[in-house]
């Protein structure tokens, strides 16, 4: 008696035999389907799409904003000693929490470099604000520009430490992301030199360098959420992908149904 079952059929009659570990090749899809080596579960595996836009489109703002305001800042172009008081709630928010947001999601985009940068800017940017909270209230005295504070130094050298690595990992996917990493390392190397006691003409350049990281950042986002938006790139990127970096060229060519549910098809 034939131990095949006759409801599943046989797969010569729907398409290529299957290899099986042993070497050889079964066309039954019942034994497929209750195998428990490793081609039967191949046979079997499904991946089932979450489809999202890039989360360093909201990252890569957030940071922009927060780094911008209080860069600009560092390098002398406006304000006084009072001027953190205002800036760290919206630091704390769009800095902070939008980075955080986003470095959590890169998690599932296995984006490896998102998830270093956002969350450790992200984290930065909530622990800068607590600071400044906690000196607007006098638990803490403010540390002028200029002076010098180990303790900040040593926040900035590990924010180096951290950056310069994913830096480096941003080189395996463009130079636009590789750019806003290399600046803001920098700047946040002069920044802890400067805080260590270098004075207060470093502090200076790495705020400068900063706001240039900042305004790198502003453009890779938008590049990013204009390719989403258009389906095309607008604004190359530096991928190394010759055609990725071609203005009006699609980028990728995104999986979804002509009509249905915002995450079944791309857009809302």
């Amino acid at each position: 008696m034939s131990t095949h079952d006759p409801r599943i059929g046989s797969a010569a009659a729907h398409g290529e035999p299957y290899p099986r570990s042993d070497g050889t090749a079964s066309r039954d899809w019942y034994a497929l389907a209750v195998a428990d080596d490793e081609t039967g579960w191949r046979a079997r595996t499904r991946v089932v799409l979450s489809p999202m836009a890039a989360p360093s489109i909201i990252g890569l703002f957030g940071f922009m904003g927060a780094t911008l305001m209080v860069g600009a800042w560092q390098a002398g172009w406006y304000g006084d000693a009072s001027t953190p008081g205002v800036l760290w709630p919206f630091a704390i928010f769009l800095g902070g929490l939008a980075q955080l947001v986003a470095g959590f999601y890169a998690l599932r985009a296995r984006d490896g470099v998102a998830v270093a940068a956002h969350g450790t800017w992200g984290s930065f940017w909530l622990g800068w604000g607590v600071l400044q909270l906690l000196v607007a209230t006098h638990v803490m005295q403010a540390t002028p520009l200029g002076a010098t504070n180990t303790g900040l130094a040593f926040w900035f050298i590990v924010l180096t430490l951290i950056t310069t690595m994913a830096a480096v990992g941003a080189l395996g996917q463009s130079l636009g992301v590789a750019a806003v990493l290399w600046t803001l390392s920098a700047g946040s190397a002069l920044t802890a030199a400067g805080f260590y006691g270098a004075g207060l003409n470093v502090l200076r350049a790495g705020g400068w360098l900063f706001v240039i990281s900042a305004a790198t950042a502003w453009l890779v986002a938008s590049a990013m959420m204009l390719e989403s938006s258009f389906g095309r790139t607008i604004i190359p990127l530096g991928k190394y992908s010759k055609a990725a970096n071609i203005p009006g060229r699609a980028a990728s060519a995104p999986l979804e149904y002509a009509a249905g549910m915002p995450g079944v098809r791309v857009g809302q």
